[in-house]
């Protein structure tokens, strides 16, 4: 398949979840949280793609929809729908607490503009992959968005994944969620400030003293006093 026909295909099927997610999402029973889910779940995957098509579109691929982000990560998103089922099927009542939900989605839009944001601020500097070696164009961004955390696109990302079991009222995998979440994030963050700190040296190093992750109890890779690993 083709790279225009294999975009043509995901962006269809997201179009769709989302047209479906919406029309659920005006019916006042418990089809209303599913329906607002599948249209968080839609909006995230589709304005990945858009996203880099407009601020990196050298880097541009059909994985840029990141549909296809790890194994983990579809286990992660069925577990939800399974917990979901499960609960409404013994307790219906319980998928009715709309203000719960509706907090959730407040957590899935104000985690969606924090990660755009990044990308939109970083622009090229912007990569779905940790990055292993400096490009010549490769510049430390530290204006915008990235003044107020050093990790703005995982900060977005964290809340939003623990917004959408949040939507689903789904206490279990809200737990679950935020452990996982917090862990991987914490070794991500570790993982690319050693590589951030190979780059930028210095630069890195003061931006850190100044500058959190924003991601909670995650300090990142912070070395020797005397920049020594």
């Amino acid at each position: 398949m083709s790279l225009n026909a294999s975009v043509a295909v995901r962006s269809a099927f997201l179009g769709s979840v989302f047209a479906t997610g919406f029309y659920f999402a005006t019916l006042d029973n418990s089809c209303h949280i599913f329906g607002l889910y599948a249209m968080a779940f839609s909006l995230f995957h589709f304005s990945e793609f858009l996203s880099v098509a407009l601020t990196n579109p050298r880097t541009l691929t059909v994985d840029s929809f990141i549909l296809n982000h790890s194994v983990q990560y579809w286990v992660a998103a069925v577990s939800s729908w399974i917990e979901a089922a499960v609960e409404y099927y013994f307790f219906p009542n319980m998928k009715t607490v709309f203000w719960i939900s509706h907090i959730g989605v407040i957590m899935c839009i104000i985690g969606e503009v924090m990660r755009k944001s990044a990308m939109f601020t970083a622009k090229t500097n912007f990569n779905h992959h940790v990055q292993t070696v400096k490009k010549d164009d490769h510049q430390l961004v530290t204006h915008g968005v990235y003044s107020l955390c050093r990790h703005p696109s995982y900060v977005g990302w964290f809340y939003w994944s623990i917004g959408t079991q949040i939507i689903l009222l789904n206490p279990i995998c809200v737990i679950i969620y935020t452990l996982v979440s917090w862990t991987f994030f914490n070794e991500r963050v570790f993982a690319e400030e050693m590589f951030l700190i190979s780059f930028f040296g210095s630069q890195y190093l003061e931006y850190q003293k100044k500058v959190g992750t924003g991601l909670p109890f995650i300090k990142g890779y912070i070395p020797d006093v005397d920049g020594s690993w």
